[in-house]
């Protein structure tokens, strides 16, 4: 991955969540699934594949005369990543300011809190 530790911006992370779901795909595949949500240009969609194959997301191989794209790493592990980047950059690296503004703030229906509870009493025992 070039060395450097990559953080997807929105289009790219938009484009895996394609790719991740059809588990391969070409750049027609993802621009057609893109273009149903919104207008994007054909080329922008190969541009930003290329980008992610540079970036060690992607993996390319051949077959009829088209690139046929596979995720190079998964999708949760992509994530796991993100987020934790996410966590060391605005709350210093602890997840305990996030998870009191995801309560307090975004409003977390009794169902979403209970399963944080299970959670945290499984990592207890």
């Amino acid at each position: 991955m070039n060395g450097k530790k990559a953080v997807l911006a929105g289009q790219e992370l938009e484009i895996m969540k394609v790719i991740w779901q059809l588990e391969q795909a070409t750049v027609r595949d993802v621009y057609e699934n893109l273009l149903k949500r919104r207008k994007i240009a054909y080329t922008t969609v190969m541009t930003m594949m290329k980008i992610l194959e540079q970036k060690g997301y992607l993996k390319k191989s051949d077959k009829d005369r088209a690139f046929v794209y596979r995720p190079a790493r998964p999708q949760r592990q992509v994530i796991n990543g993100m987020v934790k980047e996410f966590i060391n950059r605005v709350f210093n690296g602890s997840a305990e300011p996030l998870l009191l503004h995801l309560v307090e703030e975004k409003g977390l229906a009794p169902e979403e809190i209970a399963e944080i509870r299970r959670l945290i009493n499984k990592e207890d025992k």
